[in-house]
């Protein structure tokens, strides 16, 4: 018996007016329906909003200490619960167990941080000119926070929008993926059992057509916070300043791996491949260039060959490398590895479905190499494991090739050259720069975001960052 899960509203589990419901399967072996979520209409999200609205005042006016204990009561029920967590995220994603245990812990983790920061909000206290005024700065909630999170990290990235915005005194409506719903609503009972109080946090399932956009343009929202593809990112931003709202978007990355005439092959190809490959290439930090100094490219391929050729591929309950989230996604990479070869490039090492793994979405880990930086795989985001290799003559063409793109999320250099190290650091177009390290992988209390078309370039996340999104500063002069 699938089992139907419910949206959470105003406190209640709470089933969509029209009675639809949608699917929700095994990409690994997708003739498996995980469970059934609701198929929501822009009228729940209205009434999600319409709760949300009415919590807010009283959430707001919860002491900080209060909300962080709230908080703090999630993460250690998330973290007694964190084994069932991760069998549902490789169930509804496909993450390979290692990746989705780690996003487990993160979300744990980030809802552990929020909870201490909460008790620090309130504000600051000034100096004023006059001996008979008190000059401070209280910090306060912005309001309704409309999230719009995705599925390739279904728990995490909606902890670190979530976790910040509740602890800063906002209330919350959130749709969630509707290809990875399940971790969301297991936070939210998680977060109803901590006690958090009605009407606080409501999440509603459904497709973004309708909820989302009722959630960026209902008057009663009044901030959004969306992650996901660039093109929709672009809509949801223009949605949401149209209406009036702060907003706030991460967004698709075409991000590089620069490796130098100094570095080590076998070394480089170890950090491309851990972050081209990891996580299916479904990260928007993910590597999905390698741009290698002709000095040490022979070596590079042959290692990044190598390595790609050694990925153990299959369902991620017990393998190195899991399949892509959907038929559509699957479809779109391999249709950028046609579209690589019709334009020139050398399959290397993979580019097909790996045999015996046809009934899920599966794809072998592939490298292109002879790419030229015009070419489609070297400029559009593909969203899966796919790397190409670029060659270059010195450093210079390197960082050129490396910003030419309309993308700017994360970068990294291979190179024993402190030289080449701080100028990469100091000219890279990427809101994450990194030595020596794989573009995936951030830690969660440093501000997080891109440049360019990567993000709206308004806000960042995580950390004080992340609050400062959520929070808005009222300055008091009190004169006596």
């Amino acid at each position: 018996m699938v089992e139907t899960r419910e949206n959470y509203i105003d406190g209640e589990w709470v089933a969509t007016e029209t009675g639809e419901t949608l699917d929700v399967t095994n990409p690994a072996d997708p003739s498996e329906v995980i469970a059934q979520y609701q198929r929501s209409t822009a009228a729940d999200a209205s009434t999600a909003v319409e709760a949300a609205a009415d919590a807010q005042s009283e959430w707001a006016a919860t002491p900080g200490p209060e909300r962080g204990r709230i908080l703090r009561a999630t993460g250690a029920l998330l973290e007694e619960r964190k084994s069932e967590l991760t069998d549902l995220l490789i169930a509804e994603e496909g993450k390979a167990r290692p990746e989705a245990a780690g996003e487990v812990q993160r979300a744990i983790d980030i809802f552990y941080y929020f909870a201490t920061k909460a008790a620090d909000l309130g504000g600051t206290v000034k100096g004023a000119s006059a001996p008979s005024t008190n000059l401070y700065v209280r910090t306060e909630p912005v309001g309704v926070a409309a999230l719009i999170t995705p599925w390739n990290y279904p728990i995490a990235i909606p902890a670190w929008k979530l976790a910040p915005a509740l602890a800063a005194g906002n209330s919350v409506v959130l749709k969630p993926a509707s290809q990875a719903p399940g971790v969301v609503i297991e936070i939210a009972a998680a977060l109803d059992e901590a006690g958090l109080p009605d009407g606080v946090l409501n999440v509603v399932t459904g497709p973004g057509s309708e909820v989302g956009t009722e959630f960026i343009e209902n008057d009663g929202t009044d901030l959004v916070s969306f992650t996901g593809s660039s093109q929709v990112g672009q809509l949801v931003y223009d949605q949401a300043t149209d209406a009036g709202k702060r907003v706030q978007t991460e967004l698709g990355g075409k991000n590089p791996t620069v490796v130098s005439a100094s570095a080590d092959p076998a070394e480089a190809a170890d950090i491309v491949a851990s972050g081209g490959f990891g996580t299916t290439g479904q990260s928007c930090t993910a590597c999905s260039r390698a741009i290698v100094h002709e000095d040490v490219y022979d070596d590079f391929v042959a290692e990044l060959v190598e390595q790609a050729e050694t990925i153990d591929i299959g369902p991620g309950d017990d393998h190195e490398m899991g399949p892509q989230v959907s038929d559509d996604e699957l479809d779109s990479t391999l249709e950028y590895i046609d579209v690589a070869q019709s334009e020139g490039a050398t399959l290397a090492t993979g580019g097909g479905v790996p045999e015996g793994l046809d009934d899920g979405y599966f794809v072998e880990p592939t490298v292109f190499t002879d790419v030229e930086p015009d070419m489609r795989i070297a400029q559009e985001e593909v969203f899966g494991p796919v790397v190409a290799v670029l060659q270059v003559e010195d450093f210079e063409e390197g960082l050129d090739v490396a910003n030419g793109v309309e993308y700017g999320l994360s970068a990294s250099i291979v190179t024993d050259d402190h030289t080449e190290a701080n100028r990469f650091v100091e000219e890279a177009e990427a809101g994450v720069v990194k030595v020596n390290e794989k573009t995936t992988g951030l830690e969660l209390h440093v501000p997080f975001g891109g440049f360019k078309r990567s993000s709206s370039e308004t806000w960042r996340e995580q950390g004080d960052a992340g609050l400062d999104f959520y929070t808005i500063e009222k300055t008091v002069y009190d004169n006596y």
